[in-house]
C-alpha cells in the first residue's frame, strides 16, 4: 500500500507539471497570436484569441482548485469520518486525481525538507509577482490567469512548510495538510472563477473599464479643443477589450457647415492623441453627427419594424398554404405602402 501511495503521488506530481506546461505553452501561443495585425477575415484583429486562451488557462486553474478541495475533504474524512470516506471512495471524482497538496507524508518527517518548501515559496512568489506585473501593464487576462498558477504553487509550498514544521512539535499533524488544502482551494477557486468570468465577459464583448474610457475621453477632448477651438465636442465614448487591445468608438458632434477635409483632420487628430495618451488602444473609430443632444450611438443598430415582426408571427400560427397566401398579401400591402410613401 505504501508503494501504491507513492505511485499515486508521483502520478499527481506528473499531472501537476503537465498542466503547468500546458498553461505556459497556451499563454505564449495565444499572446503571440493575438498581436497579429487585423486581416480581411479578422477585421477587428486577433485579440479574442488571447481571451480564449485566458478562458482555457483560468478553467485549468478553477478545475485544479476544485480538485484540491475535494481531495482535502476526502483526506479529512479518512482521518475523522472513515465511514463517510468509504462511501466517497466509490465516486471517481474523489479518487486519485490531480492535487497540488504536498504535506508531511510527501516530504517525510525530515525537517530539512522545510528548506525545499521555503525555497519553493520564494521562487514561485517571485514568478507570480513578476508575471502579474506584466499582466497589469499589458492588461492581459491570460497572463493574469497564468500568474495564479505560480501563486498556487507558492501557497501549497507554504502549507507543506507549516505541516513539516508542525510535525516536529505536535504528536499528530496530519490534519493540517487537508485543512490547509481547503483554505488553498477556496483561494484558487475564487481567483479561477474571477479570471474565468473576466474571460467570458471579454468574449461576450463587455464594455471596457471606466478608467480606460475616461482616459480615452480626456485625450479626445484635448484633440478636439486644439483642432476645432471648441466647435466640436464629444457626445459619447464606448469600446470593448479584445485581448490586450482596446477597440474604441467615439461620437463627435460637429457643426453642419464643416467640410469633409475639416472632419478628416479632426478624426486624425483624435486618433493620434488617443494613441499617444492611452496604452493598449488598437483601433479608434470616429463618427460625426450634427446633433448636440440625445443618446449617443442610438442609431448604430437597425431596429426591426413592428409590422414585420407581426407578419412573421402570424405566418407561424397557420398552415403552410394559408401562411403563403397571407404572406403574399402582406408583401403587396407593404410594397403598396412603400409606393405611397415614395
Amino acid at each position: 500500500m505504501a508503494n501504491q501511495g507513492w505511485h499515486y503521488r508521483l502520478t499527481a506530481d506528473a499531472l501537476h507539471a503537465l498542466t503547468d506546461l500546458v498553461s505556459d505553452i497556451m499563454t505564449l501561443a495565444t499572446i503571440s497570436y493575438s498581436l497579429k495585425p487585423a486581416t480581411s477575415r479578422f477585421p477587428t484583429g486577433y485579440g479574442k484569441i488571447e481571451s480564449l486562451g485566458a478562458l482555457a488557462v483560468s478553467g485549468l486553474l478553477l478545475s485544479g482548485g476544485i480538485m484540491i478541495g475535494l481531495q482535502a475533504l476526502m483526506a479529512l474524512s479518512q482521518q475523522f469520518f472513515p465511514e463517510i470516506a468509504h462511501i466517497l471512495s466509490h465516486f471517481e471524482i474523489f479518487g486519485h486525481g490531480h492535487s497540488h497538496s504536498h504535506g508531511a507524508e510527501h516530504f517525510g518527517p525530515n525537517i530539512n525538507a522545510a528548506w525545499l518548501a521555503g525555497g519553493s515559496i520564494i521562487i514561485k512568489e517571485w514568478l507570480y509577482r513578476a508575471t502579474m506585473k506584466i499582466a497589469n501593464q499589458k492588461r492581459s487576462s491570460v497572463l493574469a490567469s497564468n500568474a495564479y498558477h505560480h501563486r498556487v504553487d507558492s501557497l501549497t509550498a507554504f502549507v507543506a512548510l507549516l505541516t513539516i514544521s508542525a510535525s516536529h512539535f505536535l504528536t499528530s499533524a496530519a490534519w493540517l495538510d487537508p485543512v490547509g488544502g481547503l483554505a488553498i482551494s477556496g483561494m484558487i477557486v475564487q481567483a479561477g472563477w474571477g479570471n474565468t468570468k473576466s474571460a467570458m465577459l471579454e468574449l461576450a464583448d463587455v464594455a471596457m473599464d471606466e478608467e480606460v474610457k475616461e482616459n480615452v475621453e480626456k485625450a479626445a477632448a484635448t484633440a478636439l479643443q486644439a483642432q476645432s477651438s471648441g466647435d466640436a465636442d464629444i457626445r459619447g465614448v464606448q469600446g470593448i477589450k479584445s485581448g490586450q487591445n482596446f477597440l474604441v468608438d467615439i461620437e463627435v458632434g460637429a457643426p453642419s457647415h464643416y467640410t469633409v477635409g475639416q472632419l478628416d483632420a479632426i478624426k486624425n487628430a483624435v486618433r493620434e492623441q488617443i494613441s499617444a495618451d492611452v496604452k493598449g488602444v488598437r483601433r479608434v473609430t470616429v463618427r460625426f453627427t450634427a446633433e448636440k443632444e440625445g443618446v449617443p450611438f442610438a442609431d448604430e443598430f437597425i431596429a426591426g419594424k413592428e409590422e414585420d415582426l407581426d407578419e412573421h408571427g402570424h405566418e407561424h400560427d397557420h398552415d403552410h398554404d394559408h401562411s403563403h397566401a397571407e404572406g403574399h398579401s402582406s408583401s403587396t400591402q407593404v410594397n403598396g405602402n412603400a409606393n405611397k410613401r415614395k
